[in-house]
């Protein structure tokens, strides 16, 4: 079980990763030909010669790139944390680093440190900016691993010396408090490697959390598989990394968005089994974030500002024995939340053992009729309640359930 130890994240529930770099360019596409893959790993997938890559920094001039824009897609959304690609697995910083003159300031017409202005811009809204740097995979270095040469051949210590823990230290030295570092791909990494990274981390920003991919099981909170959700309640600090479309860097031909019901559904599953929803966009290559992923996020945000008791600071929530797929359930001490994801307004939920007292609809704190009974012959609880028509357009709701008792508890299965 892990714990970050720092409360701020385990409340936030939300946040925003950004993919966003010279792969904007090619946008999925190089000489013709389409990568089958995510947009950011288009230098991989094609095998594009380094020379050729680098090339992109010359002519890379994001100048609609606007921070204070970026910030406010976020928090529209509800999103209290922000996670950035300071450097992906293709070598190119992007901010001003003072190892490599491959980077966003030194090597492109654009000439401007974007991590310092989103710096400034999240310390004036009250989110969180963290990094996301690719500690292992370096498609850009001789020792970097993943790409060129086979990694046996490589002097993986060198790089850490040469590049990594050096620009692991700019990032925590030249932009403030960061909240954490999210690290990816350890690959071929020992245990004693990582702990250098780490170790680096902590003496510079003790409080700054260390993402669980920096590997070897040192990491302060878990990971999971990209897009994957736990089938269960899962104790610990974890987090789900997800994308809006099915790609993570900007890709031109990628238009299979989620739906905002699609997005409330996750993020209520992953807030009742425990976790964080980390929830990426992919600028383009002048540094706009795609209208419909600003659509998108500002009516999800709608929900969960309208719902936030809901949704921030909740606890993980007991397994409730039966498989809803038009309710999901969050918690905290004396509340049981019910997310209701369609429109239907006559509300079965058996098996809540806990005394209900007062139900109402969370958004605007109307009371709504029911009936629970904690005796039935069935040998379970039945609880039924009325809701308001609603929107067909805007169906999701939540029905707040004031409980007698601190904890929830859910009636099993057993004996029916």
């Amino acid at each position: 079980m892990k714990d970050t130890r720092q409360q701020w994240w385990k409340d936030a529930k939300l946040g925003m990763f950004i993919h966003w770099g010279l792969y904007a360019i090619p946008a999925g596409e190089w000489k013709g030909q389409k990568t089958p893959g995510i947009g950011e790993w288009i230098l991989k997938h094609l095998e594009i010669p380094l020379a050729e890559y680098r090339a992109l920094a010359k002519e890379f001039n994001p100048v609609d790139y606007d921070a204070d824009k970026w910030v406010k897609v976020a928090t529209d959304a509800g999103m209290k944390y922000l996670v950035i690609t300071a450097k992906h697995h293709d070598g190119f910083a992007m901010y001003h680093s003072k190892c490599s003159k491959y980077n966003i300031v030194d090597a492109t017409p654009f000439g401007r440190d974007p991590m310092a202005e989103l710096a400034q811009a999240c310390k004036k809204a009250g989110i969180k900016l963290c990094f996301y740097y690719s500690q292992a995979q370096d498609w850009d270095e001789e020792n970097g691993l993943g790409y060129g040469k086979p990694d046996n051949e490589k002097n993986y210590d060198q790089y850490l010396e040469d590049k990594c823990i050096p620009q692991v230290k700019e990032l925590l030295t030249q932009y403030g408090d960061i909240g954490l570092i999210w690290f990816d791909t350890p690959m071929s990494v020992t245990l004693e490697q990582s702990q250098r990274v780490y170790d680096t981390v902590k003496a510079i920003q003790p409080d700054c959390i260390v993402s669980g991919r920096i590997g070897n099981g040192i990491g302060e909170y878990m990971s999971t598989g990209d897009n994957f959700l736990p089938a269960l309640p899962f104790k610990g600090d974890w987090e789900v990394p997800a994308t809006l479309n099915d790609t993570w860097g900007f890709k031109t031909d990628d238009h299979n968005w989620k739906s905002v019901g699609t997005l409330i559904d996750i993020l209520t599953r992953i807030n009742s089994r425990g976790g964080n929803y980390l929830l990426n966009v992919g600028p383009d290559r002048m540094g706009v974030i795609p209208q419909t992923s600003v659509d998108i996020l500002k009516e999800l945000g709608q929900y969960v500002k309208a719902n936030q008791d809901a949704i921030y600071a909740t606890d993980m929530t007991p397994m409730y024995p039966y498989d809803l797929r038009w309710c999901n359930f969050t918690s905290r001490p004396h509340r049981l939340y019910a997310h209701v994801l369609d429109g239907r307004t006559k509300i079965n939920l058996p098996c809540i053992k806990s005394q209900v007292t007062a139900a109402r609809i969370l958004a605007t704190g109307e009371d709504v009729p029911f009936e629970h009974r904690l005796t039935t012959s069935s040998s379970v609880a039945r609880f039924f309640a009325t809701l308001p028509e609603r929107d067909p357009k805007h169906p999701q709701c939540v029905l707040e359930l004031e409980l007698a008792d601190r904890d929830i508890v859910f009636d099993t299965l057993d004996g029916l």
